[in-house]
């Protein structure tokens, strides 16, 4: 599953019509992480390392690539498929869903047991966006979706960036990154066309371009 997943990003994101990834699943279950077939002694270390590899591969490319990424959940995430839930950029859950193994985000002793949470406490632990009941879950997904499209995407590209670069670095630095990337924004086109906009009252027209307004 995280091959195929890997694969389809990698393919659709040098599209720069592509403005944002919602990843789904249906049926009860979101992602159970991995085929615990794959797992057993009969595979052996160095396929079980590859089978690692590529997981860690994909949460990092989701992380990296320039278009934000939702994940809809209907249902059980648990290990990989957990640690996929919290890599996206947003995640809308249903009430319904419930999560283990989910890793920095909640106590310890959710890792170390593997007792499951509801959406409501992955919603409280910061896994989670938003949690809304099953019926309104695409309709919310698709309205997120949609508002994230109406802004310019190396605008949007930028901010993901940054915000990653940050929670890697100490205040200082990440005060100096925001900085770079605020003089960043204003050099672009868009950048500048946002601020025109909000001044004269109107919708803003994006060139969704890495066009430079200034140096």
């Amino acid at each position: 599953m995280l091959t195929s997943l890997q694969e389809n990003i990698l393919t659709g994101v040098d599209d720069k019509d592509l403005r944002v990834i919602i990843i789904s699943a249906q049926g009860p279950v979101f992602s159970s992480g991995h085929d615990l077939k794959e797992l057993t002694s009969e595979q052996g270390r160095d396929y079980h390392t590859r089978v690692f590899r590529v997981c860690s591969e994909v949460m990092t490319l989701i992380q990296d690539i320039p278009v934000p990424v939702i994940a809809m959940v209907n249902g059980i995430a648990t290990a990989a498929g957990c640690q996929l839930v919290a890599s996206c950029d947003i995640a809308v859950a249903t009430d319904k869903s419930s999560f283990a193994t989910p890793g920095v985000n909640v106590a310890m002793e959710m890792l170390f047991t593997g007792r499951p949470i509801t959406a409501q406490e992955a919603l409280l632990h910061g896994l989670v966006s938003k949690v809304v009941r099953e019926e309104f879950l695409e309709e919310e997904t698709l309205s997120i979706a949609r508002r994230i499209c109406e802004s310019s995407r190396p605008v949007v590209a930028l901010g993901k960036a940054v915000f990653q670069k940050q929670m890697a670095q100490n205040l200082d630095a990440a005060y100096a990154t925001t900085i770079a990337a605020m003089v960043d924004n204003l050099a672009l086109h868009d950048g500048q066309e946002g601020i025109w906009a909000f001044l004269k009252k109107r919708r803003p027209l994006w060139t969704n371009s890495t066009e430079k307004a200034h140096d």
